[in-house]
């Protein structure tokens, strides 16, 4: 006999505004614990020192999860230009020093031109990536530097904000797998100096809108009025899926899509993911086409 799950069987999406100093994961379990939710997760960590929005998935949002990790991120940092530290951000030991050039808007932008589109950048020893079986920032810990391979990402959007004799505000909006620390060095480098990141604030992840972020004091106050108050704020599934093709189903067809099996609707020819719907317009699930009127189902929402 399966194990009953302790909590509700909360489903729906939480933008959170994670603060300062916590990490992404005591964010999860603060959130999971307000909501008495049976299962959470998050879908892309922000470092203790980052601020900003973090989707929080609930029941079967976890289910899309994966699909979000891809998704385009959008950035507000401060570069602090004259040194580079160990870890890129505030929390690192000095590694060295370096003199901060006269700067100009003229100057800053020309560097900034050099970024935009598809670059190559080195991951930071301190990041999560895995290397022969081991995460980077384990090894760099235990004071073992190794050599990365490049990885290509796109830098979408690089605006200056301002600046002030050392320091320079920016943001950025780009692709899955971008190190921040990582392009305020490279950004430092082309000017002449070295730099770390001083704040990062994400101030999205594509596809959700701003004005749905809530701080955690927000929700805490939700919290006192009781589940009501907090399911009131939660984004359905779909909202994260707002661009995906989709397939309405009879009654009879989605007996035989939650039960795994195959379904045809001929005259389709969709050969892609699609987002699955009963007669009702609720979201069931999500299917692959095979382009020629079969789909298979990839994720059911036991909702």
């Amino acid at each position: 006999m399966a194990k009953k799950r302790k909590g509700r069987p909360v489903n729906g999406i939480v933008l959170l505004d994670k603060p300062y100093e916590i990490s992404s994961n005591k964010a999860l379990q603060i959130l999971k614990k307000i909501y008495n939710a049976q299962k959470a997760g998050h879908t892309g960590s922000l470092d203790p020192l980052a601020t900003g929005m973090l989707p929080i998935c609930f029941g079967e949002a976890t289910k899309v999860s994966g699909f979000l990790l891809d998704a385009d991120k959008s950035y507000s940092f401060d570069c602090k230009l004259g040194e580079v530290r160990s870890t890129g951000d505030v929390e690192g030991e000095v590694l060295e020093s370096f003199p901060v050039p006269e700067l100009s808007e003229q100057l800053i932008n020309s560097v900034l031109e050099t970024f935009i589109g598809e670059i190559d950048q080195i991951p930071p020893m301190y990041s999560a990536i895995k290397q022969d079986g081991k995460r980077l920032y384990k090894l760099a810990r235990k004071g073992v530097e190794v050599e990365r391979k490049p990885r290509r990402v796109t830098i979408h959007k690089l605006k200056l904000i301002e600046f002030s004799s050392d320091t320079i505000s920016l943001e950025v909006k780009c692709s899955k797998g971008t190190y921040v620390r990582s392009l305020a060095q490279d950004i430092a480098e082309n000017l002449g100096s070295g730099a770390y990141v001083s704040r990062l604030h994400r101030t999205s992840v594509e596809p959700f809108p701003v004005e749905n972020i809530l701080s955690l004091d927000q929700i805490r106050n939700l919290q006192d009025s009781g589940f009501a108050a907090l399911d009131s704020v939660l984004l359905p599934i779909d909202r994260a899926l707002p661009n995906w093709p989709s397939i309405t189903l009879n009654d009879d067809m989605v007996f035989y899509f939650r039960r795994g099996q195959q379904l045809m609707l001929p005259g389709t020819d969709t050969k892609s993911l699609v987002k699955v719907y009963d007669q009702n317009k609720e979201v069931i699930g999500i299917a692959e086409g095979d382009g020629c009127g079969g789909f298979m189902p990839k994720k059911v929402f036991q909702l």
